[in-house]
């Protein structure tokens, strides 16, 4: 199944998606499109980080100047996965109504889980690396990028991982590690560079630190005011996040 396949199904579940990219086609602006897809202006930015993470490449793009100086629009991809969503909800509709009982969509609908991690990126499997009763499974992202996995093997077989493989890695934002791009840290972690997008204080606790990679995908992490300012970072600056193979969730398409 193709990545916008995959992805349409996944906005067939969340409908205001959909209608985020809708109205974002329509408005060219996140702050309308947010408003008239029922959306707070954070959680639009959180649907679309989420989105151009799981297609591997932006849905929505950023455009600058113009009348009112600048705004959004859907990317090629984006376009595509409108038409595509039309289609598989046409589709729907017609499975539903061949579904014979409450029973058969009881089934669907625990079939198709919802998940917390705030981070879903999508890639393919490059190696499978046995590590005792574990394996290794290094993931290709966009962008040359790659990340390892510590699953156990029971778990690799369950998924039917294979080199070549399209998996989700689903990282959760408090396991991320903020650092200085020249930092070591830790040895055995994954390492991934990029900038800083936004920072979005919180009254209580750790602060939402958004980071964008040079694939086009979005991470989120979580971190004190106080350890950026230590590192001196702010929103532009480079930046490096690091986390632990064993806090790297896998999941596959259905």
């Amino acid at each position: 199944m193709s990545t916008l396949s995959s992805l349409a199904q996944h906005v067939v579940r969340r409908p205001q998606r959909i209608a985020l990219l809708q109205q974002i086609a329509e408005q060219g602006s996140i702050t309308r499109a947010a408003k008239a897809a029922g959306l707070s202006y954070k959680a639009a930015w959180d649907a679309i980080d989420e989105l151009n993470n799981l297609a591997g490449t932006p849905l929505v793009e950023r455009s600058v100047g113009g009348r009112g100086g600048g705004g959004a629009r859907l990317s090629a991809d984006g376009q595509r996965l409108l038409a595509l969503y039309q289609r598989l909800e046409s589709l729907q509709a017609q499975v539903l109504q061949a579904a014979e009982d409450s029973a058969d969509l009881d089934l669907l609908g625990r079939l198709m889980l919802r998940t917390s991690a705030r981070n879903q990126l999508h890639g393919r499997v490059v190696a499978i690396e046995p590590h005792g009763r574990h394996d290794r499974i290094e993931i290709a992202l966009n962008g040359a990028l790659r990340i390892a996995a510590l699953i156990t093997r029971d778990s690799t077989e369950r998924l039917e991982l294979a080199v070549g493989a399209r998996v989700f890695a689903l990282i959760k934002a408090g396991w991320l590690h903020v650092l200085a791009p020249d930092e070591v840290g830790e040895t055995d972690h994954n390492r991934l560079l990029g900038h800083i997008d936004t920072i979005l204080p919180a009254e209580e606790g750790p602060s939402e630190v958004r980071i964008a990679l040079p694939s086009g995908q979005t991470l989120c992490a979580l971190a004190a005011l106080d350890h950026l300012h230590h590192l001196h970072l702010v929103e532009g600056s480079p930046v490096q996040v690091q986390f632990s193979p064993e806090q790297v969730l896998l999941g596959t398409p259905l």
